[in-house]
Formats: C-alpha cells, structure tokens, sequence
C-alpha cells in the first residue's frame, strides 16, 4: 500500500470501512477462476483449452524435433514447437488481461457504491 491508500483509509467512516472490507479484493484463484464464469465465460473456456492444446503440441514438437534425423526436420519440427508456445503465451496474456479488467471493474464498482452512499447521505441531511 501506498500514502493514498492509507489517507483514504483514514477518511473514511468506521461502516464504510467495513463495507469496503466486506468487499474486499480476492484472492489470486478467486479471481482466476472467476474468469470462467459471466457473460464472456464461454470464451476464456475456449481460449484455455486452446492454450492446452497448443502447449501439448508444443510438447509433442520439441519432441520430435530432440529426436529428429536429419536437420531440416529438425528444424521444422522446432519452428512449429516455437509458434506454439508463443500461441500458448499469447493465450495466458489473453487471460491476465481479462482478470485485470475484471479487477478494474470491481474497483469502479467501488467508487460506484461510495458515490451511491455518499449521495444518500447528502440526501438525508440538506
């Protein structure tokens, strides 16, 4: 945590506090297994079984290519290993992506829910 966290901590009440530790920010897995879930969950199931997938045949190619006879296949089996596993990596950015847009969402939702009770205070006290 920074100064702004903790100056933020300070003004704020002893029930939003609360409130803010109630919904506080989840752990690591809670928030990777998340991404299957929700409207977009069906495309990170897609893009994780590809990147399984991909990594497999990655696998298989490093393989063949450790094992090959002759040199040009060889090297063909090791280009097809490395445009894999740059696939598998593009894969889990696309994934790393999509949980730190999830986090940006739940922090606007944050300051959504802070403007909402900081508007019904007002309305109660003119």
């Amino acid at each position: 945590m920074d100064k702004t966290d903790d100056l933020i901590k300070q003004t704020l009440s002893a029930e939003d506090r609360d409130l803010l530790a109630r919904h506080g920010e989840p752990g690591y897995f809670s928030q990777a297994f998340g991404l299957f879930r929700g409207s977009l969950g069906w495309v990170v199931w897609v893009a994780y079984l590809c990147g399984i997938v991909a990594f497999a045949g990655f696998g298989v190619s490093l393989w063949q290519s450790w094992h090959a006879t002759d040199a040009l296949t060889a090297v063909q089996w090791g280009v097809l290993a490395v445009v894999l596993f740059q696939f598998t990596t593009i894969m889990k950015s696309f994934l790393g992506s999509h949980m730190e847009a999830n986090r940006m969402l739940r922090e606007l939702k944050r300051v959504e829910l802070q403007l909402a009770l900081l508007r019904d205070a007002g309305s109660k006290n003119p």
